[in-house]
């Protein structure tokens, strides 16, 4: 029995659990509640990777860039793509939140609150201060964000100065991230129980309001990620690659589908290798730098997601938010991405980070868990499109791009 569960793709099983969870909770009605504590315990599960998943993929990430000269010609342009999408992907999901408002309309009366993050300082002065960690250590603890991030970009920053000497510390945090994205799978195995029991205590405790609210995030994921594919990756390859970004799509459709049905940038990585020296064109030199980076820091449908999510929880617990939030949001999505490993369920992990910027409470997360799965696997794709269109617009500045090969993707 447990070798047949185990046969079953974990997507399978969650989206049946979040069915069964759905179901359940409109028979059982508010007595659902007896079994929150199970998706409590997933959830504290989840809390439980943030620090270290988040601080060993960073700095990996980093390392992984192997040589600070790399930042020239092909990685500078990559990195500021990446960077530049990102910011533009989370300020869409922004945008969405503050005009179709998914979270209003839910009654949140009955929900016992947690503790709720402190929001950080709104003085600039303080803000900039609060980035340098006092204590490593304490921020860990304490799980500050910005502090955090910071200091894993410093310690990557200084393995690559380091150079040769730096070797032995760089195998061991790609050694770390690599534990802990095993550590992480084996909590996502978690996932169909704990979606079950929070789509149970949702569906029981607030009804058809909550699972029509959420039915509205899950839309505005999707359509967030589309426009960020059709839109900003078209946009890219059209003016500044120059080239036609239907053979672009053609090219990369096998990335595409292999990302959406394993909700894992990791797992679609030679896929998406594959397609883009293949179909499209470009290096083994560029790709392999470029799109092996991209798999590890370029997340903009989680970017977006995480902006999203952060509006959904401010709308449902009636939290208001200030520009200089939406800045803060802007700023932790943004690099939260780059911290999330490209394994399935990863965002998740990273809302923690996010939500404590501004004083989101974390029993957002219990409400979006259930339909997580359903939204990553959007994001997933538009995270390998992403890598995949960085990688020909690279290509196509520094001369590395066969334009005969991409072109003959339209006959793909």
């Amino acid at each position: 029995m447990l070798a047949f569960w185990f046969k079953i793709p974990l997507w399978q099983r969650v989206i049946a659990a979040l069915i069964l969870g759905v179901i359940t909770g409109l028979v059982w009605g508010p007595e659902s509640e007896a079994i929150k504590w199970i998706g409590d315990f997933f959830i504290k599960s989840i809390k439980m990777l943030v620090v270290p998943l988040i601080f060993f993929s960073l700095v990996s990430g980093v390392a992984a860039i192997g040589d600070l000269r790399k930042l020239g010609a092909v990685g500078g342009r990559a990195m500021l793509l990446f960077i530049v999408t990102g910011q533009i992907a989370v300020w869409l999901g922004l945008a969405l939140g503050t005009l179709i408002k998914p979270g209003i309309g839910v009654d949140t009366s009955g929900i016992t609150m947690g503790v709720t993050p402190t929001p950080s300082a709104t003085s600039w002065t303080d803000m900039i201060l609060s980035i340098v960690p006092e204590s490593p250590v304490q921020v860990m603890a304490d799980v500050q964000v910005l502090p955090l991030i910071v200091f894993a970009l410093l310690i990557g920053i200084g393995i690559l100065m380091a150079k040769e000497d730096g070797e032995p510390a760089a195998k061991i945090f790609d050694s770390g991230a690599i534990v802990m994205q095993k550590v992480t799978m084996i909590v996502m195995e978690l996932t169909p129980f704990g979606v079950f029991a929070l789509m149970a205590w949702v569906a029981g405790s607030f009804g058809i309001d909550a699972l029509l609210s959420l039915a509205k995030l899950v839309g505005l994921n999707y359509l967030g990620c589309l426009l960020i594919i059709l839109i900003v990756y078209s946009a890219m390859i059209r003016f500044l690659a120059k080239l036609p970004p239907i053979g672009f799509f053609r090219g990369i459709v096998d990335a595409m589908a292999v990302s959406y049905s394993t909700a894992s940038s990791n797992a679609t990585l030679p896929v998406t290798l594959r397609c883009a020296e293949r179909n499209l064109g470009v290096s083994p030199s560029v790709s392999s730098f470029v799109i092996s980076l991209g798999a590890t820091i370029n997340m903009n449908g989680t970017a977006m997601y995480l902006g999203l999510a952060t509006l959904f929880g401010a709308q449902i617990f009636g939290v208001d938010l200030s520009w200089g939030d939406y800045f803060m949001i802007s700023i932790t999505a943004t690099l939260g991405a780059i911290g999330a490993a490209g394994i399935p369920g990863a965002g998740l992990i990273m809302m923690a980070l996010v939500f404590g910027s501004v004083g989101v409470p974390l029993e957002t997360i219990a409400f979006v868990a259930g339909v997580d799965r359903i939204m990553d696997m959007m994001r997933t794709t538009t995270n390998v499109s992403g890598d995949a269109a960085v990688a020909v617009t690279v290509a196509a500045m520094t001369g590395e791009l066969d334009r005969e090969e991409l072109i003959s993707a339209d006959d793909i």
